[in-house]
């Protein structure tokens, strides 16, 4: 029958016949080898209540010379044809000369050391932000990309291994359904949102090249559109929307400017004051006082600030200065416009929109826009210089000749541009004032 182990197990017990169905009948504690194929064992253990079967594969290593056992799993997860086959792909692999165990111990080692050495994509992110922050003008581009990268990037692949990321999950991200407010699905990241999927794409490829740098991952990088993303989406040039910033048409504007007074608060002064000096956002809620000299009534915004990358001076009108003057009396810190939830940080690069969605009847309009709204005002009403309003606006002069002779910035001419433009305001706001008292006596 067999050999006693001493523990009440017995060694080598043979049966006729191995079926699926028998070998769940045994229940004597033992050692039962499969008569069809060599080496193969049912091993049997007493339980509490119903006793456990489990597979082992026993065979001499040819390594070592010894007799070895290994398990190939219990019978719930291991059936009986699974184990022979088991057993034969392992008595090919000691016919070539390797050790099963042997050979599974490296491979576990192998995938530890794998997991060692590897990071999640969040991870990534996170240190190669750090890494290129040093590259940015100001924290616009790292508000931008924090945001955008765990807007549509963590969700399906921050918790990912960055050597297990492929080109199919950057397809499946780029690809993602987008939905409005009311749940009605647009349709997919890449089509919707062309220009912000593109970026996004962009920036997970530099992601994966810093890891491909640090040795994290090898081969090819799968966001990298040229090359298999190229025949797998189409051509953001293709598809993408041409939207222009919506501008409030310059009639407007007293109207505007009327209803803005009626709101308190930081962001309110904020996109008055990025409309009376035709400011881009950046430019305004990361205003520090150390750039405003109020006593030749100009405002310097430092180069890294600047869009161009080059200082700019901003001529400051009565009302810029009546607005200033106030804030100093409330200032709290470095910022002119303070943030309220974070100590010693200006306001959020969406406070101005946040503003305007307060403003039902500006609903579809844009802080940005306003810069539109002053060219088309300029252009329309005013005798002054494409030159002169261009610098207002800190343009980039694409000319190179022209660029080259341009050396003075027209301050005084920009100062008086500027003037005008607040005296088209407050004249705009008493026309309105007056429609109004008109109607009321009607």
């Amino acid at each position: 029958m067999g050999i006693s182990n001493g523990g009440g197990e017995t060694k080598g017990l043979k049966l006729t016949r191995f079926t699926a169905r028998g070998i769940l009948a045994i229940h004597q504690p033992g050692w039962y080898a499969d008569p069809e194929t060599r080496g193969l064992y049912l091993r049997v253990f007493a339980g509490s209540d119903e006793p456990s079967r489990s597979w082992l594969y026993r065979f001499t290593s040819p390594v070592s010379g010894k007799r070895r056992a290994m398990g190939l799993g219990s019978v719930e997860i291991c059936s009986l044809a699974n184990a022979r086959q088991k057993s034969l792909d392992l008595r090919r692999t000691i016919f070539e000369g390797v050790d099963p165990i042997e050979q599974r111990h490296a491979k576990k080692l192998g995938v530890k050391e794998s997991h060692q050495n590897s990071i999640t994509f969040k991870e990534a992110a996170d240190k190669c932000i750090k890494t290129k922050q040093a590259e940015w003008s100001n924290s616009k581009h790292k508000d931008q990309w924090v945001s955008t990268i765990n807007t549509y990037a963590l969700p399906i692949i921050g918790k990912m291994r960055v050597d297990q990321i492929t080109t199919a999950h950057i397809v499946k991200l780029l690809e993602q359904e987008i939905k409005k407010k009311n749940g009605v699905v647009e349709g997919s990241f890449w089509k919707v949102r062309t220009e912000t999927a593109t970026r996004v794409r962009q920036r997970i490829e530099v992601i994966l090249d810093w890891c491909k740098a640090h040795k994290y991952i090898s081969g090819d990088n799968p966001a990298r559109y040229q090359g298999a993303l190229c025949h797998l989406l189409p051509k953001a040039n293709k598809i993408k929307k041409v939207a222009h910033h919506p501008a409030l048409p310059f009639q407007r504007i007293g109207e505007f400017i009327s209803d803005l007074r009626s709101h308190t608060g930081y962001s309110a002064f904020a996109l008055e004051l990025l409309i009376l000096t035709a400011t881009r956002t950046g430019e305004v809620i990361e205003a520090n006082w150390s750039e405003f000299d109020l006593e030749a009534k100009v405002w310097t915004i430092p180069a890294e600030r600047m869009k161009a990358g080059k200082e700019h001076r901003v001529p400051l009108n009565t009302r810029a200065i009546e607005i200033l003057e106030h804030l100093k009396t409330i200032r709290v810190n470095s910022y002119l416009f303070p943030s309220s939830l974070h100590k010693e940080r200006a306001l959020s690069n969406m406070a101005l929109l946040a503003m305007m969605r307060k403003m039902p009847k500006y609903a579809d309009f844009v802080p940005h826009g306003f810069r539109s709204t002053f060219r088309d005002w300029a252009a329309e009403t005013t005798e002054y210089s494409n030159e002169t309003v261009e610098l207002a606006l800190a343009h980039t002069i694409q000319n190179k000749a022209e660029a080259a002779y341009r050396r003075q910035d027209q301050l005084d001419k920009r100062a008086s541009l500027m003037a005008d433009w607040i005296n088209y305001i407050d004249n705009s706001i008493k026309q309105l004032s007056q429609s109004e008292e008109h109607l009321q006596t009607l």
